[in-house]
């Protein structure tokens, strides 16, 4: 059977490429499949699923991954020169105090692991990819549901021989390899605490001993920990223990939940690895994009060529004057006036909380969110990128068989280690624009891209 098709002239951004999959099974088999494998997970039910994972030429899935690898590398040195030391950091990005804790005491190791794990997300723009943001922690969304999704999509597009006609990293098995690396380099056994908690909203205890349970069946030995067992992966025979293991979630989220981060801070001080280390959050403030889109003294020509070229317009809001477009401009006003043109977003925050899209505000909010902004130097404004979409094949509750539909899909590649480990992207079913949050709204839905 035939598993490709081509699509009509016209029909999305050239960058997705001409080609796309068929559905390789009725429309209630890929429902019924599709939701067992996120079951007990967390994850919201979706009215809206993928039928068929979303196919991109192999030389734009290459592109995300190489330029994505390439704007880490530039966005770690720049939070890294920011200040000498930790407490530097703290003071240069006005860091709130929650966030002052879970430090390894080796700043080396601190900082070395910082960006071990890591999703940018990003859209494809008018002249091709636009990076939005850079998701840098331990806890990021999307590795699950992409390994999940891929387990799918394998099961039904593969010949009697295991083969696809779809190239895609496993987000598991690359992590697995990041552990396995991790462990040689610091001379430990490869044993791995997955540190999490299913008393945080949204998420249940499956979600983390599925990847455990992965590592446990491919060659290495995991447990997930609640924080209140953390205690058992050092305080016991030194062959029990788990030196290395997966910070797998947000302080804001734990503190929300009424989590005490003491048994962490615990674990670290006894020579447990947690990564992404708590330096990651640098990286993660989107203070340190607006940093590179402003350019370093330490940039060469290509470092400011690749910015350019990936970045949109990216500026710590504050009274002061920066350039647009090679022209001067005094900051604030500008932001005032171009209200339709740009998107306000405070430095830390997740699933599109703390960000404001100008053309969708009314002025007299846009200006009095500007104004505390400025006050608070601590927020960027940012172009906005109108998202180019894609056609895809979509199924839904009383729907029996798949539709097309065209969507503008965010793009998270996940980078574990410095690896490639998947394309996952979300999008709204309804065909709208905007911030998309699987969490957020009964219209969003999402899938992983893979290469043709």
């Amino acid at each position: 059977m035939d598993t490709h098709e081509e699509l009509a002239p016209g029909q999305g951004h050239p960058w997705f490429g001409r080609h796309r999959l068929r559905p390789a099974a009725p429309a209630e088999t890929i429902r019924r499949m599709l939701r067992h494998e996120l079951r007990d997970t967390g994850w919201p039910y979706q009215k809206i699923l993928p039928a068929a994972p979303i196919a991109i030429p192999r030389a734009s899935y290459a592109e995300i991954f190489r330029v994505s690898l390439a704007l880490v590398d530039l966005l770690r040195r720049a939070a890294l020169e920011s200040g000498h030391t930790t407490a530097d950091r703290l003071t240069a990005y006005e860091m709130p105090a929650t966030e002052d804790r879970l430090w390894l005491r080796d700043p080396f190791v601190e900082e070395r692991y910082a960006d071990s794990v890591v999703r940018p997300d990003l859209v494809i723009g008018p002249d091709g990819p636009q990076f939005l943001e850079f998701n840098v922690s331990g806890a990021l969304g999307g590795v699950v549901e992409t390994q999940s999704r891929l387990s799918v999509w394998r099961g039904l597009h593969a010949d009697e021989e295991g083969r696809t006609p779809f190239r895609s990293p496993s987000p598991f098995a690359v992590r697995a390899e990041m552990f396995r690396a991790l462990s040689a380099e610091s001379a430990v056994a490869p044993r791995v605490a997955v540190v999490g908690s299913a008393r945080v909203t949204g998420v249940e205890r499956r979600y983390f001993e599925m990847e455990a349970d992965h590592y446990n069946s491919h060659g290495l030995t995991a447990r997930f920990f609640e924080p209140e067992e953390l205690h058992e992966a050092w305080d016991c025979a030194p062959h029990l223990r788990y030196p290395v293991g997966l910070r797998n979630f947000t302080i804001p989220d734990w503190l929300d939940a009424g989590l005490d981060t003491t048994p962490v801070q615990d674990a670290l001080d006894h020579g447990c690895l947690l990564v992404g280390t708590q330096t990651s959050t640098f990286l993660h403030s989107k203070l340190t994009m607006g940093l590179l889109s402003e350019g370093r003294p330490w940039m060469t020509e290509a470092d400011r060529g690749l910015v350019a070229r990936y970045l949109p317009w990216t500026r710590i809001l504050s009274e002061r004057r920066t350039d647009r477009g090679g022209q001067p401009v005094d900051l604030v006003p500008f932001v005032l006036k171009n209200r339709e043109r740009l998107v306000l977003k405070a430095a830390l925050g997740e699933s599109g909380r703390q960000v404001l899209i100008g053309r969708r505000t009314e002025q007299a909010a846009w200006e009095s969110a500007v104004g505390e902004a400025a006050r608070g130097r601590t927020s960027v404004v940012q172009e906005f990128v109108e998202p180019a979409t894609c056609r895809v094949s979509l199924i839904a509750d009383g729907i029996d068989e798949p539709y097309d539909a065209d969507v503008a899909p965010v793009l998270g590649p996940l980078l574990f280690g410095g690896r490639p480990a998947g394309l996952f992207c979300r999008f709204f079913g309804d065909g709208s624009a905007g911030i998309v949050s699987v969490r957020g709204g009964t219209s969003s839905s999402d899938n992983v891209m893979v290469a043709i």
